[in-house]
């Protein structure tokens, strides 16, 4: 794309929680409709003080949450956010609060316009997450994901990864290829999200995850697998392309946080992957 196009990955541009080839597999299919639920997620910043003051009246507790699913959204950006800065100390630092922003079709963002086709996104320059609710559907009726609420969470998590790579000057390492800087930032953000997952119900936020949530999450890292979306667009699987990880990386990593539930585990730039 001309102008400020988006480029995934690189130095300001947006980091995404899917490969480049998606971009153009659903630049074909206009997106997908905001999940039922979801519409007054629509334009309402969430995660940062005094944002979205509307639903976070709406949005005070935990039946809030099982009945309305704006409600469960908002929870998961507070959970994953009460863990990181709970966490941050541990590295010497602050934890910085982002701002998730859901759109329906286009946004202008700090690392340049935006669209459906993009999936979910972490724009560093303004350090904020974007991302359009049509996403959740696709990734279910596109991409296989059998669908649940924590594959929401899972994506959610992933891209707070982002930003915790950002605040920890991790998320410069953008190479393409099977063992890239790319596809080990990606697979760090997706341990994050399981570190995450480890710890929700501390947060004070969800109750406990069940097995089969569990399952959804790591339905949701395959379906996003760089493997799986070459297949998928019709064309062979070449790792030389990979820029996010496989569906067996994208699942073992995330495994790999859960189980253990330690920021120190997920050291993807100094491990086998």
């Amino acid at each position: 794309m001309g102008g400020r196009g988006m480029a995934i990955g690189g130095g300001g541009g947006l980091i995404g929680l899917v490969a480049v080839v998606i971009i153009y597999f659903l630049s074909n299919s206009g997106g997908g409709t905001p999940t039922s639920g979801l519409d007054q997620l629509i334009n309402q910043p969430i995660g940062q003080p005094g944002a979205s003051s509307n639903l976070a009246q709406e949005c005070r507790t935990g039946q809030d949450a099982n009945e309305r699913d704006d409600c469960r959204i908002v929870g998961y950006v507070n959970s994953i956010q009460a863990y990181w800065e709970e966490t941050f100390p541990e590295f010497g630092n602050r934890y910085t609060p982002a701002t998730t922003t859901f759109f329906d079709g286009s946004i202008e963002t700090a690392c340049g316009p935006a669209s459906s086709a993009s999936g979910p996104f972490y724009c560093p320059n303004d350090q904020d997450i974007y991302l359009d609710l049509g996403f959740f559907n696709e990734l279910k009726t596109r991409f296989g994901a059998t669908g649940g609420s924590l594959s929401q969470g899972y994506v959610i998590a992933h891209e707070y990864g982002h930003h915790v790579q950002n605040l920890l000057g991790d998320l410069g390492r953008q190479d393409p290829g099977a063992e890239g800087g790319s596809v080990r930032t990606e697979l760090q953000a997706d341990c994050y999200a399981g570190v995450w997952a480890n710890n929700a119900v501390e947060t004070g936020y969800l109750e406990p995850i069940s097995d089969q949530q569990i399952a959804d999450a790591l339905s949701a890292a395959a379906a996003v697998g760089d493997d799986r979306i070459q297949q998928s667009a019709g064309g062979a699987v070449n790792p030389h392309k990979w820029t996010h990880g496989s569906s067996e990386q994208r699942q073992e990593w995330f495994l790999i946080g859960h189980r253990g539930g330690r920021p120190g585990d997920c050291d993807t730039f100094r491990s086998d992957i």
